[in-house]
């Protein structure tokens, strides 16, 4: 009896210390998410180089697809320009070293100081690269 009690024991604990690791790493990849979202409406290049994959695979709801360079440029020149940007009905799904993460996102816009909103359902994928969660792809489509 007490062998029986002792293997749920353990079960539990180790149970308990996986949803602790995996709610640890999806607080870090939202917190990365986040830095993503300031980024992206300061405009910051620094922080948008340091947050994104060199591999990026940036996909609009229009499918225009650009690459780091490109999303990069287009922010900082504000040609793609976020005035606000709210995420909402966050998810994050782990697999091993990529999350993906859903959300809804809304905002207001001046893209190439044309005002304009966003009303998007978005899917990031994030990958871990030398410790630290880079934005890998995402893609976009239009709410209805």
């Amino acid at each position: 009896m007490n062998r029986i009690i002792l293997f749920f024991l353990l079960v539990t604990l180790f149970s308990v210390e996986s949803l602790s690791a995996q709610s640890k790493t999806e607080a870090a990849v939202l917190k990365r998410v986040e830095a993503l979202r300031r980024a992206m409406i300061d405009a910051d290049a620094a922080a948008l180089d340091e947050l994104v994959s060199d591999d990026l695979s940036y996909g609009h709801s229009n499918a225009v697809v650009e690459d780091k360079k490109r999303f990069r440029e287009k922010l900082v020149t504000g040609e793609s320009d976020f005035i606000t940007m709210e995420l909402s009905e966050l998810t994050v799904k782990m697999s091993g070293k990529t999350a993906l993460v859903r959300c809804r996102l809304e905002g207001q816009t001046r893209d190439g100081g044309k005002p304009g909103q966003a009303k998007l359902h978005v899917l990031m994928v994030w990958q871990q690269k030398g410790g630290a969660w880079k934005l890998l792809a995402r893609q976009a489509t239009k709410l209805l």
